[in-house]
């Protein structure tokens, strides 16, 4: 009988760009879908865990709104999605009626036992312009980091190599390194308790790159890098350890339950 998979929310990861295109005396505009998460999507295929992957657009609506719906998966992952998106259901926005706030449903599925990672990008953690708005809300209390009260991307145009803390850690086994470059991550300081697995180099202050934490019956993981370009370039996805490293990561993410 085959093992039955487990179940993994992420949210997040998509986005829609307008252009306007000049020439001359004549112009046009056009609109461009982009999904962020399919390096992600791809390592995961073939391995013990079933993504459903809802883009920033989809999960405003269908992002579960109750701990029952929410249990039925064994992981979260909050990528490059800001807390406006989950608590301004259409509902609330549109018609202006009330509906559970999904920051404090998090807050108690993690503590019930579930696993929650959040990954880096222009809108998770604080984010750009601080426009993610994550600090001082519930999803804040049961991350193993504090977000910082202002813009807190960290650009590295020119690159920089991850440094590895705690090669021993059930999530960096056999990924000693060393590891393909980094474009950027967002800052953020660690809480009491929580394990730094790795960092950002010397030269950006060997800044928290991974943390490893627990809230509740539940385990929680910070990685402040991007999951897909542009903060992780192609040749970082393309690395054999890139799978591995998101499998490890989801497989003490849920070993909590």
């Amino acid at each position: 009988m085959a093992e039955r998979k487990r179940k993994v929310l992420l949210a997040g990861e998509s986005w829609v760009s307008a252009a306007t295109h000049i020439k001359g005396f004549d112009q046009f505009s056009t609109v461009t879908y982009h999904l962020g998460a399919e390096p992600l999507v791809a390592a995961l295929n073939d391995s013990p865990f079933h993504l459903r992957y809802l883009p920033a657009h989809e999960a405003q609506r269908d992002f579960p709104q109750s701990l029952e719906a929410l249990s039925d998966y064994q992981a979260v992952i909050l990528s490059d999605i800001g807390a406006n998106t989950l608590l301004l259901h259409p509902d609330t926005w549109i018609h202006g009626r009330r509906t559970p706030n999904r920051l404090k449903l998090i807050k108690a599925y993690v503590e019930a036992g579930g696993g929650l990672m959040m990954v880096g990008g222009y809108y998770s953690f604080q984010g750009i312009n601080g426009g993610a708005r994550y600090r001082g809300t519930p999803v804040e209390e049961v991350l193993p980091v504090e977000i910082l009260p202002y813009d807190d991307r960290i650009e590295v145009p020119e690159g920089f190599t991850p440094v590895l803390k705690q090669t021993d850690h059930p999530i960096l086994r056999g990924l000693d390194g060393p590891w393909p470059g980094l474009l950027g991550f967002n800052e953020v300081k660690v809480k009491p308790g929580a394990e730094v697995l790795a960092t950002a180099s010397l030269e950006y202050g060997e800044k928290p790159l991974m943390i490893a934490g627990a809230f509740g019956k539940g385990r929680t993981l910070a990685w402040t890098s991007d999951i897909g370009p542009h903060w992780l370039p192609n040749d970082f996805a393309a690395w054999p350890g890139y799978a591995r490293l998101w499998r490890q990561a989801l497989e003490w993410l849920v070993g909590a339950r």
